[in-house]
């Protein structure tokens, strides 16, 4: 499959997947925190797609796995119907925390303490 036609197939399932993460019904998914789906990677053969979500707020890692594994059946149902594939991908989903440390990192960088340096006069 070309890389142009996978890229459409993996933005396309984004989009859809981003839109039924917030119809699922399990406590153990909407727990009044911030979902987002950062990135996907769908095999060439359209068989397995690993989707990276970014959870900001408190919420129990294992738990919230778990409460998408269940509803994964679901969500697979629902992103053929929307997507007209010859193959419905297997979803895969793994917890991306690059957001969480980036912010961990810029209130590290903000808090730093930097003396402010004085010009020299060259006298």
């Amino acid at each position: 499959m070309s890389t142009n036609k996978l890229n459409r197939t993996n933005d396309d399932i984004q989009y859809a997947l981003s839109n039924l993460l917030r119809q699922i019904k399990d406590p153990r998914v909407n727990q009044g925190s911030l979902v987002s789906i950062t990135r996907v990677e769908t095999t060439g053969d359209l068989r397995y797609s690993k989707i990276y979500i970014s959870v900001l707020g408190e919420v129990n890692e294992k738990d919230f796995k778990k409460g998408l594994k269940s509803a994964s059946p679901w969500l697979r149902r629902e992103l053929g119907s929307a997507l007209k594939l010859r193959y419905t991908p297997e979803l895969v989903f793994e917890l991306d925390k690059s957001i969480e440390h980036g912010a961990q990192i810029s209130k590290m960088i903000s808090e730093l303490y930097i003396p402010e340096v004085k010009p020299d006069d060259g006298k």
